[in-house]
């Protein structure tokens, strides 16, 4: 054996065992992701199919997925056993921010262990109750200068067209706007919106979202979105949904066959965790990809459900397989009732550093932090210089090792 062979060897075999414990993680999650999927999750469609008295046309229609929200303790109670306190805990929080899911939703919970990630992200906890953090911690309510826009950029803004969602995920942002029942904007508060783009020449880029865009009815959503196209400044057009995760239904032929007119047209999703990444879920993403829409992903770190390096590297690596591209990691921000979410920008910086070198850069995202006041996204990177000056500079490797590069 040459001598450049037996290097390569040895260093093959670093390699191999730098990945052997993300695959053995990887090997049980998957195992144990299956068998929630194929066994419970199966279990639980039945149950909610039976109880409702529907058949797969029915459960395949979104329509009937919307009817038959759950949002009420009582209902949610016959399907997931609750303790007394939980219970009470439930009509409490229901009080003071509302909540709701998909029956498609519940089908991925565990109904045994309430801190389960799929259970985290829709289902309300005790610790909503604490009152520390800001309803509106980036001030849109003071970057909109015109109604439905929220503006912190130059060349690019926000139409938010409706503060309705499939699901209200309990870390949402903007739960501030989502009241007793479904809004949508009206069409005055829209026109006006679209106005004040045709008169802002500078505006490039728009992105429509909420609420989620794609609770609007085709007819409806075409509308808005043939407007815009049709200011002539207006370069890209961007849809941010989190419904192919929590409702899959509502990707239908039909919506993909509409978007599709009206290219250059994005969508950025939120996938938070593989748990996520269903077969009904997949088949969505596929379906708006092969309609030429590019689709990135916005996920958000959430303590206890992927404040994890093994889990996000999970969760990229699958959404590449679906054709999504991981776009952005969002630090959780101080929103008032989901501060039990927030983790340190240390957490999240170790976990970026950690992707850079174990998965592809197709996989790893940019992490971004939201400046308070609307102030715009600050990128976040791990700091891989030592020392630096005008006649060289010292690196740090994925690995940790030294590099010097003389200028």
């Amino acid at each position: 054996m040459d001598e450049k062979r037996r290097i390569s060897l040895e260093r093959a075999s670093k390699l191999n065992e730098e990945i052997e414990d993300f695959l053995a993680f990887k090997d049980e999650f998957l195992r144990k992701t299956s068998e929630i999927r194929d066994v419970l999750s199966s279990k639980h469609k039945e149950e909610l199919m039976d109880y409702f008295g529907a058949d797969e046309n029915d459960w395949n229609d979104w329509h009937w997925q919307l009817h038959n929200r759950i949002s009420s303790v009582s209902l949610l109670s016959k399907f997931i056993k609750l303790s007394d306190e939980q219970y009470k805990m439930f009509e409490e929080i229901s009080k003071k921010y509302r909540w709701a899911t998909t029956p498609y939703y519940l089908s991925l919970m565990d109904y045994e262990d309430m801190s389960y990630p799929i259970n985290m992200m829709a289902l309300p906890t005790a610790a909503e109750n604490d009152t520390s953090g800001e309803l509106d911690p980036m001030s849109e309510e003071y970057t909109n200068p015109a109604p439905c826009i929220t503006r912190r950029y130059p060349n690019r803004l926000i139409i938010n067209v409706t503060s309705s969602c499939a699901m209200f995920c309990r870390h949402c942002q903007r739960r501030r706007r989502i009241g007793e029942s479904d809004r949508i904007e009206s069409e005055e508060n829209i026109e006006a919106a679209i106005e004040y783009i045709r008169n802002t020449r500078e505006i490039r880029d728009v992105l429509i979202t909420g609420g989620d865009p794609l609770m609007l009815p085709d007819e409806m959503l075409e509308k808005i979105i043939s407007r815009v196209r049709q200011i002539p400044h207006v370069e890209i057009i961007r849809i941010g949904s989190r419904l192919p995760v929590t409702m899959p239904q509502r990707i239908t032929k039909e919506l993909c066959d509409m978007l599709k007119k009206y290219h250059p047209l994005f969508m950025n999703v939120q996938f938070n965790h593989p748990g996520e990444l269903t077969k009904d879920a997949v088949a969505a993403c596929e379906r708006i990809v092969d309609a030429g829409i590019p689709m990135g992903n916005q996920m958000v770190f959430l303590k206890g459900i992927n404040n994890d390096k093994y889990i996000v590297q999970l969760l990229n690596e699958g959404l590449l397989k679906a054709r999504v591209r991981p776009y952005y990691i969002f630090h959780p921000k101080q929103v008032m009732g989901t501060r039990h979410f927030e983790i340190t920008v240390e957490e999240g910086l170790k976990i970026m550093k950690y992707l850079r070198g174990h998965t592809s850069g197709l996989a790893i995202p940019q992490y971004i932090l939201n400046a308070p006041g609307g102030l715009g996204k600050i990128p976040l990177l791990p700091n891989y210089i030592i020392e630096s000056d005008e006649e060289h500079i010292v690196l740090h490797t994925w690995e940790d090792r030294e590099v010097e590069i003389i200028y």
